[in-house]
């Protein structure tokens, strides 16, 4: 739960006007119809576009659910459609449960909110180096305590689970980061000490508490603070996903610092939520708060007087079109949920989608339903709603770069048509698309800064930037950073450290990229803004200088293990015997195929070109199966491929490089062969043998540069044919010089009529290779054609 400043119909006793039929949406109210008419078809375009396995969404006027629906799949495989009842892990909104219980017994007396907290956690000891006052209640959930985002223990990226008790007394003997009431650190650890203290004061668990007293009185019958069996019956199946643009299934396991982000919720229940909330916390004839704690919740808290925007008593209190807007954003291992409403108007809406980080479109949404129900509302004309279109490839390739304007500087990346910014401070890659002539940042993490096409400069943030020309690589890695270099954590939230024009960076959290500053050669610094301001990361190495791991923001990361590293020929072991796969791939068929194709022309790559280089890895025992495939060590590709690759070569020859080829054209009955021969998790890096491969075709060539002065190949972010992130084209890690190559080698490859596969750096298609057929003859059996 990673509980950023993104931001329950009383299914029962107290209001059954607001029930409504399990897996079923209400339908728009009559005053709103027109607004859900323009909010429906463009909500679909957004889940199709970012693609959202599932979103669901409640819009709320006063004590009616004007309209609730789901859009997509809760359930792909099975296909059970998303509605207003499918289940979502809801992330941080989690905290405004954890903050109400505990003002309900402020207002019994049984708390204070400005006492020290050793008063109702005397085991509670993290360290306060600073000459300043105990934390409090009011610091912790304000995030103004001090503390470290996360728990040492319990923590975002801990699958073990530990008890409330442990997570909370994980942050003993840990430096606060800043004097408590000084500044804003938002904190997880604060939220689970906050339950902590609940749970003491209540004598019960954190969970029975909340759901006695709060979710229970609210008729929020579908949701807990733990996955019970009506529960998983309805959740959603969320969706991970990496930079570098591998997609994997959320992983599932429990939080430790459970007050903080484990709520489990329909749309509809936190619509029951907003509408107790505008009833100024009353419930029949009782309350769930008063309306003066209420109010006082909603009030930005360490701020001047008259702020209206910042951290309240849990809710967090921002500006829409000149309205106070309340609520909160949660963040969830595959779930992005936007809660919040307009208090002066009594209009709430509620977003949940099932995509990692879709926050941007989860927000965006949310903020756009809000302003169309205040038009319908006040009787004006609805706010158009705003679309930006793709790009074409060529539009993408064109805009890749550096861009400079003074010491500030950002790059844009491409990949088969889509573009993205990358600020040189670090932050979020944000795709770019376009609005107008004009470029805007639309994905499902972000939403809003614009580029200004001046010319064939870009202006951004009111600076205008040119395409910097870079002639020649970076500055090789500063060798006391080579150690250090790598990935950490585990698989479901790995912990990249790279070097980015100059500097150690961190890839955190999937998405967020920091710079780092250097205090000395194991400890570094997180940056003053992003997530884990004011905390370090300190790396511990072994006798090598090889860092073993990493404790960054006192959450331990150790290193993991890549199959590939540090040069060597990543491997795996066949499933079955080598010989046992070749004699059936012999005997197998080819899939039949409709033609009419082109004619086979097959050129011998050596007598094409004398400077290109060949290392042919199924030729010898150098390659994943540690087995020789060919029988001599040879590389074809079709005639045209054949011309273009030339053409690559002697374009780079200016540059200092050439082209080391480790594969070509590839019999099919070798592509047979891999496919059995690789475990399923792996079929993504080998070809389908039913579908045939474009190598079987003689249209995709594998290869890397070597250094024309030293003969040698230059050093890439991964080795040929590993089978791991880092084969990616749009791998983040690794060194900037290693990168920079990488792309050139792409760069100068794509302007002949090639391709990059998506999953490998090394592997390029030819334009074009859809009208050649599948072939199988074997090396020896090539007759005819001598690379004329």
């Amino acid at each position: 739960m990673r509980g950023r400043f993104y931001f329950l119909v009383l299914l029962g006793c107290f209001y059954p006007g607001l029930v409504q039929a399990a897996g079923q949406g209400a339908q728009p109210v009559a005053q709103h119809a027109k607004a859900v008419e323009a909010l429906r078809p463009w909500i679909e375009k957004e889940v199709r576009e970012k693609k959202l396995p599932a979103l669901s969404i409640a819009l709320v006027d006063d004590q009616k659910i004007v309209w609730s629906a789901g859009f997509g799949f809760q359930d792909l495989e099975r296909k059970i459609p998303a509605s207003a009842s499918t289940v979502y892990r809801v992330g941080s909104v989690s905290k405004l449960f954890t903050d109400i219980a505990i003002m309900q017994l402020v207002e019994k007396g049984d708390l204070d909110l400005d006492a020290p907290l050793g008063k109702y956690l005397p085991d509670f000891k993290p360290v306060n180096p600073f000459d300043a006052q105990a934390i409090t209640l009011r610091h912790l959930m304000t995030h103004r305590s001090g503390l470290i985002r996360e728990p040492p223990a319990g923590n975002y990226f801990d699958p073990d689970f530990p008890s409330l008790e442990k997570t909370v007394l994980s942050l003993n003997g840990i430096d606060l980061v800043y004097p408590p009431g000084k500044r804003t650190k938002y904190s997880n650890a604060a939220i689970a000490v906050v339950g902590r203290v609940l749970e003491k004061t209540a004598g019960r668990k954190f969970e029975e508490v909340v759901q006695q007293q709060v979710l229970s009185p609210l008729g929020m019958n579908s949701s807990a603070f733990f996955p019970t069996p009506g529960v998983k019956k309805n959740l959603a199946e969320a969706l991970m996903w990496s930079w570098q643009g591998r997609e994997f299934p959320a992983p599932t396991f429990e939080l430790g610092m459970v007050p903080a982000g484990a709520l489990y919720a329909p749309v509809t229940d936190l619509a029951s939520f907003a509408s107790c909330l505008f009833r100024e916390g009353k419930l029949g004839n009782a309350e769930l708060l008063k309306k003066e704690t209420l109010l006082a919740m909603y009030k930005p808290q360490f701020v001047p007087k008259g702020t209206q925007e910042g951290f309240g008593l849990g809710f967090f209190a921002s500006k829409l079109d000149g309205h106070v807007k309340l609520g909160h954003g949660g963040a969830m291992y595959g779930f992005a949920t936007d809660f919040s409403f307009l208090p002066d108007k009594k209009l709430a809406a509620i977003v949940v989608a099932s995509r990692d980080v879709a926050n941007g479109t989860a927000t965006r949404i949310a903020n756009e339903a809000l302003r169309m129900l205040l038009a319908s509302q006040e009787g004006k004309p609805l706010p158009i709603l705003m679309n930006t279109d793709g790009l074409t490839v060529a539009e993408a390739r064109g805009l890749a770069g550096l861009y400079r304007h003074q010491d500030r500087w950002f790059t844009i990346e491409e990949l088969n048509g889509r573009a993205w910014i990358l600020p040189g401070r670090g932050g979020l890659r944000m795709e770019l698309r376009k609005e107008g002539k004009n470029l805007r940042c639309d994905d499902p993490v972000s939403f809003g800064p614009l580029l200004e096409n001046d010319g064939g400069k870009l202006k951004f943030e009111g600076q205008v930037y040119e395409k910097a020309v870079q002639e020649k690589p970076p500055a090789p890695c500063p060798e006391r950073w080579h150690g250090l270099i790598g990935e950490y954590g585990w698989d479901h939230n790995i912990l990249y450290i790279l070097e980015r024009q100059g500097k150690l960076q961190a890839l955190i959290e999937w998405v967020f990229l920091y710079p780092l500053e250097e205090v000395s050669p194991d400890v570094f610094a997180f940056p003053d803004f992003g997530l884990y301001h004011g905390e370090k990361l300190v790396f511990q190495r072994h006798a090598s200088g090889k860092a073993k791991q990493v404790e960054a923001a006192k959450v331990v990361f150790k290193r993991i293990k890549l199959d590939g590293e540090d040069g060597k020929t990543f491997t795996l072991a066949p499933r079955k015997p080598v010989e046992q796969l070749r004699e059936a791939a012999l005997r197998a068929k080819p899939p039949l195929e409709k033609g009419p194709f082109k004619p086979v022309e097959l050129a011998d790559l050596e007598k094409v070109n004398p400077s290109f280089r060949f290392d042919i890895r199924y030729a010898g025992k150098n390659n994943f199966l540690s087995t020789p495939f060919y029988t001599s060590a040879r590389a074809f590709l079709q005639r045209p491929a054949a011309d273009a690759l030339n053409r690559v070569q002697e374009q780079l020859k200016s540059q200092g490089f050439g082209l080391l080829i480790f594969d070509a054209y590839r019999p099919w009955h070798v592509t047979k062969m891999f496919w059995e021969a690789a475990e399923e998790k792996y079929h993504g890096f080998v070809a389908d043998p039913e579908k045939g491969s474009r190598h079987n075709r003689g249209c995709a060539v594998d290869l890397t540069l070597y250094d024309l002065k030293t003969g040698k190949p230059v050093e890439m972010p991964s080795g040929y044919d590993e089978f791991s992130d880092r084969a990616y084209p749009l791998y983040p890690g690794g060194k900037q010089r290693q990168r920079h190559l990488r792309d050139l080698l792409r760069a100068a490859m794509e302007s002949q009529g090639f391709t990059v596969y998506e999953g490998e750096w090394w592997h390029f298609d030819f334009q074009g290779w859809k009208e050649y057929p599948i072939l199988n003859q074997r090396f020896e059996d090539l007759t005819g054609f001598d690379g004329k």
